[in-house]
């Protein structure tokens, strides 16, 4: 049942939400075990949770958009009292001393929460897997890594888990995991969702969004969480759109750009996931668009998102541990990213900047002609649990190991909207993802086309072997 149909039956009184959290509850207790993707769940606290709902219902109150319906909240997302680590073993034990924004919104929209998921240490990289909780595994192949670094998020949800889950995205951290998983995942504009995942103010690359199974239940989300709040001074006011209404107009007219590699892996995209992809973008001609091969004329943003975006965003955590006394209970590549970054000089970030706003006008100037730009999500399809990533870029430099497989990280350094949907699977059994990519604040834009694909190419009632 989709995340939609379980709160209009909780609205109308024909589920109960004691009910729905027995079932999930059931779930999490069956297949966690194999999976990890849940590294904190309190059976005791959904139940009470779930009768209080009941009780507000029983007597007359609306209690939100989101009746009854189980969420997860990642691991890095602040939530009172409990766990928030980052998956650093330096921070066992610690727990958060607020809500954060989305977490209030969610609970306060009738949302049933049923624990925090995994990720790697800091959410550093595409992969979840960490010295304090372990690895996540992938629902589809018990051997394959999930993504990340919402990795715990997307396990959970493709397992069914829960319907829906919390997740952040700093260089594709929503938008791999659910496209090696086999899910919807949308990064919205920067600032639609207000996002206190940084200490820093004017965090321009990251966001809070959403990984779900079907379009309408991330429309449904993101209707919840979005709007300003003074915790994020970037917030967006809210306008008038209604995100869900938005996914029933079609497509006519409309021209999408398909761009096999971005520009950015010409040489290491994987002809299957082309293959996959290709066939899928000839879903828009049938719904009325114009589809016509383009990339944009950018830069290569690679070294601009390692400099300008990545090392500024881990170096000030040079001073917040002890390296040299963590060896071994912390991946040496983020130590190795901490350091590169207190070392950065202020040239090298200010070179990469100006390249970012290279980046980001080349796109503005593309979008002028387009709706939407398509490409593969990810430039293979996964790779097995236990490996940094993808064998091809063994021995490359980190900034490559980390960046030279994923198609998202350009549109975290445009601030753009970007949902990835599922296309298919390799001849191996892993889901393949096609990426759909707006202008500024085209956030409804690119889900109306990621809703009228799933109409003609639909996926939910597709299911892992681990489900």
């Amino acid at each position: 049942m989709s995340a939609v149909d379980i709160a209009k039956n909780v609205r109308e009184r024909r589920l109960s939400v004691v009910e729905i959290a027995d079932h999930f509850i059931e779930r999490v207790e069956r297949l966690n075990p194999a999976l990890n993707a849940f590294v904190y769940h309190d059976a005791a606290r959904v139940r009470a949770d779930a009768a209080r709902t009941d009780t507000s219902i029983r007597a007359g109150v609306d209690v939100g958009p989101m009746a009854g319906v189980p969420y997860s909240l990642k691991e890095s997302t602040a939530a009172l009292g409990l766990p928030h680590t980052g998956a650093m073993k330096a921070m066992e034990g610690h727990r958060a001393a607020y809500d954060a924004v989305v977490t209030q919104r969610l609970a306060s929209a009738g949302g049933l929460f049923m624990g925090k998921t995994n990720l790697p240490e800091n959410g550093y990289r595409c992969g979840t897997d960490n010295h304090l909780y372990g690895a996540t595994r992938n629902p589809w192949d018990l051997d394959a890594s999930p993504g990340g670094s919402s990795g715990g998020a997307a396990a959970s949800v493709a397992a069914g888990l829960t319907p829906l889950a919390d997740g952040s995205d700093g260089a594709g951290s929503i938008r791999v995991p659910a496209a090696m998983c086999g899910l919807v995942g949308f990064k919205p504009t920067t600032g639609r969702i207000p996002q206190q995942l940084l200490p820093s103010t004017h965090a321009t690359f990251i966001s809070h969004g959403i990984i779900g199974r079907s379009v309408a239940d991330v429309a449904l989300m993101l209707g919840v969480e979005a709007g300003p709040d003074a915790a994020d001074p970037l917030s967006l006011p809210l306008d008038a759109t209604d995100y869900s209404a938005a996914l029933v107009d079609d497509l006519t007219g409309w021209r999408i750009a398909w761009s096999p590699t971005l520009g950015l892996g010409e040489d290491d995209t994987d002809p299957e996931v082309i293959a996959l992809c290709t066939r899928a973008v000839a879903a828009f001609s049938e719904l009325g668009a114009t589809v016509v091969e383009a990339t944009p004329d950018w830069p290569n943003p690679e070294e601009a998102m390692w400099n300008g975006v990545w090392l500024p965003a881990y170096a000030p955590d040079l001073n917040a541990y002890d390296w040299a006394a963590l060896e071994g209970k912390v991946d040496e590549e983020l130590v190795e990213i901490v350091r590169s970054g207190a070392a950065n000089t202020g040239a090298a970030i200010g070179a990469a900047e100006l390249v970012r706003g290279e980046v980001y006008r080349a796109f503005a100037r593309f979008m002028r002609r387009y709706d939407v730009l398509a490409s593969p999500t990810t430039r293979v399809a996964g790779y097995p649990i236990g490996r940094f990533g993808p064998s091809y870029l063994d021995g490359e430099p980190l900034s490559r190991r980390l960046l030279g497989w994923v198609n998202t990280y350009p549109f975290n350094m445009t601030g753009t909207p970007a949902v990835t949907v599922p296309v298919g699977f390799t001849s191996d059994g892993l889901p393949v993802g096609l990426q759909l990519a707006g202008g500024h604040l085209a956030d409804a834009t690119v889900l109306r086309a990621a809703g009228n694909f799933e109409r003609v190419r639909p996926w939910s009632h597709l299911r892992p072997v681990h489900s």
